[in-house]
C-alpha cells in the first residue's frame, strides 16, 4: 500500500494550472488519499470534472498532467 507521502510525490502539483488543460487529481479525506478515476480541469478558482462538468467537492492535495500529454 502506498504511503501518503509516496502518493503526494507522484502528484507534483506544479503551481501552474492552465485553464483548458486536463489533469489527474489527488484528493484526501478522513480515510486517506485517493486519485479520482476521471480527468479534471481548473477554472474559476476550482476543480471541475472534464467528463460531467460538475465541480469537484473534495479536498484536492495534488495534481499532475496525464501520461502522454
Amino acid at each position: 500500500m502506498a504511503t501518503r507521502q509516496a502518493r503526494l510525490d507522484a502528484f507534483p502539483s506544479d503551481a501552474e494550472r492552465p485553464e483548458g488543460r486536463v489533469f489527474e487529481i489527488l484528493c484526501e479525506d478522513h480515510v486517506g488519499t485517493y486519485a479520482l478515476p476521471f480527468h479534471c480541469h481548473w477554472r474559476d478558482d476550482d476543480w471541475w470534472s472534464a467528463e460531467s462538468g460538475e465541480r469537484i467537492d473534495a479536498k484536492v492535495v495534488g495534481w499532475r498532467k496525464p501520461p502522454g500529454s
